[in-house]
């Protein structure tokens, strides 16, 4: 089983990101769980939401406390909110960031474990003109997890953005771009 903790700001959608990977994830025939806490929530509070996918039945029904990946949404939650906290000693992060992965390791105290980064807000405004950095991360960590192949995540994110944008079928096109250049540009290990 995997566990997947995402830390992000109200709005940003790492809600939305852990419910689409559990869509998607569940087209490939697995066991599944994506949800957020809820607390107080408003735009730009702190935010969690979760991902549990396996090849067998889920039988824990709890926040994740032990996540084996981490994807920080938002890199100023940094040093603000305990981002590693429980997160397994062989254990990843993925951050949206455009700083490189030394200078995050010494933002999270030396943080000795697996860092991936990619700019996925950069990424948001080329091809989507807003800060959406979900979809990006979304591709980032399928890929770091091996979820599933390339191929797969592009086939299983359409049918996912056909049902999710059939009022708005013109967004389909440029968040497949964005998940194609998130697959591919994200770095670090």
């Amino acid at each position: 089983m995997i566990e997947i903790r995402w830390h992000g700001r109200g709005g940003q959608g790492a809600k939305t990101a852990s419910l689409l990977l559990a869509d998607i994830a569940f087209n490939t025939g697995k066991y599944i769980q994506g949800f957020p806490e809820y607390g107080p929530e408003r735009m730009g509070a702190p935010l969690t939401a979760y991902n549990r996918i396996s090849d067998t039945r889920i039988r824990i029904h709890s926040n994740i406390y032990e996540p084996d990946y981490v994807v920080i949404v938002d890199d100023t939650l940094i040093g603000t909110i305990d981002v590693l906290e429980g997160l397994k000693k062989d254990g990843a992060i993925l951050v949206n960031t455009n700083e490189n992965i030394e200078d995050i390791r010494k933002k999270l105290g030396g943080f000795s474990g697996k860092i991936y980064t990619i700019d996925a807000t950069k990424i948001s405004r080329e091809y989507l003109k807003a800060n959406f950095p979900n979809t990006a991360l979304l591709a980032a960590i399928v890929k770091i997890t091996g979820i599933m192949g390339k191929d797969e995540l592009e086939k299983n994110m359409k049918e996912a953005f056909l049902h999710k944008f059939a009022r708005k079928p013109e967004v389909i096109e440029p968040n497949m771009q964005v998940i194609k250049k998130a697959y591919d540009e994200v770095i670090g290990g």
